[in-house]
């Protein structure tokens, strides 16, 4: 299915962006791995590439322009055409309203925001030189549901949102479609640690894991669902819909 096909997958080296990226390599992709961890990040390429899959690692700070520029430059290289965008890469801190600076805030909003339309502006030049293109951000749950101490990581993970729907109209023209993933509470550590009162919380019976998410970005990175642009598909076990009184 996407035999030959150049997927970019930022934030690769762990967690979720490492199991969507290790999906579409099982899939015959070829893919690029970006992150700001070069040290995990050049350990999964050599491990991947000696089972014989088509990785890339190229280090790569998202919230830096410079960076995002050198990683296009360097998938030039590789490549002739770019098929598909995971923007994963993110990072979260929680810290109470008053104690909240201009750099945390920046931080927060530079590398989950601000990079992921550096990279999606990057891709979607190459994409719209050949047949078009998919292109998915992973935002959070937390754009639509908080708790206290939240307010950088919830209002990037909610411009997010915002700019899926305004990309795809935007790039719908070249035939580029754009979508996000919201994930719940996705468990990427010892799931031995998980509760079962983690688990009975979600209506699904269980938490997360990474692999979910990467089997929405399969999805939604099909080559015939064309008819999906502008959405926000919400994965997280049923927990945004379940009601909650405390007596």
């Amino acid at each position: 299915m996407f035999k030959d096909k150049t997927i970019i997958v930022t934030g690769a080296a762990q967690g979720i962006g490492r199991s969507i990226a290790h999906a579409f390599l099982k899939e015959q992709g070829r893919v690029i791995l970006a992150d700001i961890n070069e040290s995990a990040g050049q350990k999964i390429e050599q491990e991947w590439k000696q089972s014989g899959l088509n990785a890339h690692f190229i280090g790569t700070d998202v919230s830096d322009p410079a960076s995002v520029q050198r990683l296009f430059r360097e998938i030039d290289k590789i490549c002739d055409e770019v098929h598909i965008l995971i923007n994963n890469a993110g990072i979260s801190f929680f810290k109470p309203f008053f104690e909240l600076d201009l750099n945390d805030w920046n931080q927060v909003i530079q590398t989950n925001l601000q990079g992921a339309w550096l990279c999606a502006r990057e891709a979607a030049q190459r994409m719209k030189t050949h047949t078009g293109g998919r292109i998915v951000h992973i935002s959070s749950t937390r754009a639509s549901m908080s708790e206290p101490g939240s307010e950088a990581y919830a209002a990037s993970k909610g411009g997010l949102l915002a700019l899926t729907h305004a990309m795809a109209l935007s790039l719908a023209p070249y035939h580029i479609t754009v979508n996000a993933i919201s994930p719940g509470w996705v468990h990427t550590g010892d799931r031995d640690r998980l509760r079962p009162e983690d688990h009975r919380q979600h209506p699904s019976g269980r938490v997360g894991k990474p692999e979910d998410i990467a089997r929405t970005c399969l999805f939604l990175c099909h080559p015939e669902n064309d008819f999906i642009t502008g959405e926000e598909l919400i994965v997280d076990g049923g927990m945004t819909r379940k009601m909650i009184y405390q007596h």
